[in-house]
């Protein structure tokens, strides 16, 4: 579906349905109420808002809160605002929950020329942006950046009224795959047996061959584990133990739901304690453990789930990491 509208369409959604109607009465305090185009429409505004540096286009909210990687900012002189220098391309998702208000974008774009992920998410109250978050990952690996030149299909594809599911059913499946990682039980999440995940635009499941893990781990042995683990399934992978690093995925934040295109988008905090040591390892030949217990950190993440037939189809995943203990900025 590429970027899914053309620019004169979302200019004239946007106009038509964002804008205040001419016959509102002078002072009304309700705007009329933004649907899909006209929340996607807001998504392009405002990415188009960040490369000019200028919020002013923008219908902001006087108190509307930013963060980017958690770090409460300035909206419009702080953060991407400063050093964003390119659109994002052809590597462009949207998840778009018109009950609530908000719109995600999950795509590539630049800061100072060189490419990063963005995780974007904005709350819209009455016509006017109250939230902005946004998460960023860069130093993305050259072959990451290769995968991600345009989305999967099945991102971008509405799913049939029959396969769609309710709203908390779908947030059900996507805490579900949190639970599997804490308990390392591949069997709590509902994964399609075609299920694929990528991390920062790398492969890390279902790999057809194994795949070099992009930082050594000390030894061939846990180098050829790790990348044997990538050949793995999404069910299979987490039972081997191979996330028990992560001591808690909290908050979960499951912030928006798109149920015409089965999207699920979260914003998860994983914890690591640290000073684990090694893991123990099942299930992978020749190897009973790796050295995967490194140093404190926490990591915000970006995750959107396709989900069709109750099954979790597509996992694209991003993060940055942070210092342990760092909150999310959003409540918790």
């Amino acid at each position: 579906m590429g970027h899914r509208y053309g620019v004169a369409a979302v200019a004239a959604a946007v106009l038509a349905i964002c804008a205040p109607s001419r016959s509102a009465p002078i002072g009304s305090a309700v705007a009329p109420p933004c649907d899909r185009a006209c929340l996607t429409g807001l998504v392009d505004r405002y990415l188009a808002a960040l490369v000019r540096h200028d919020p002013t286009s923008l219908p902001l909210n006087r108190d509307v809160k930013f963060t980017e990687n958690t770090a409460r900012l300035k909206a419009g002189t702080e953060g991407l605002w400063v050093g964003a220098s390119e659109l994002p391309g052809g590597f462009r998702i949207y998840a778009i929950d018109v009950g609530a208000g908000q719109a995600g974008f999950y795509g590539v774009m630049k800061e100072r020329g060189k490419p990063l992920i963005l995780a974007l998410r904005l709350k819209v109250v009455n016509g006017q942006i109250t939230e902005i978050e946004q998460v960023l990952a860069r130093n993305l690996r050259a072959d990451a950046v290769q995968n991600l030149a345009k989305p999967r299909p099945e991102f971008m594809t509405l799913l049939p009224p029959a396969n769609r599911l309710p709203r908390q059913q779908m947030v059900n499946i996507a805490d579900s795959y949190f639970e599997a990682i804490e308990h390392a039980d591949g069997k709590l999440a509902p994964f399609a047996d075609e299920c694929v995940r990528r991390e920062n635009g790398g492969q890390t499941t279902h790999n057809p061959t194994p795949v070099p893990w992009p930082v050594p781990l000390g030894s061939k042995q846990a180098d050829d584990a790790m990348a044997y683990l990538g050949t793995l399934s999404c069910s299979d992978q987490l039972d081997t133990h191979v996330m028990d690093f992560i001591t808690r995925l909290w908050p979960r934040r499951h912030e928006i739901v798109d149920e015409e295109f089965g999207i699920v988008f979260s914003f998860p905090m994983f914890q690591h304690r640290g000073a684990t040591g090694t893991i123990k390892i099942y299930n992978v030949p020749g190897t009973d453990s790796l050295p995967l217990g490194g140093s404190s950190s926490n990591l915000q993440a970006g995750e959107i789930f396709k989900i069709d037939h109750g099954r979790i189809l597509s996992i694209e995943a991003m993060g940055t990491s942070l210092p342990y203990g760092t909150k999310s900025g959003w409540g918790e």
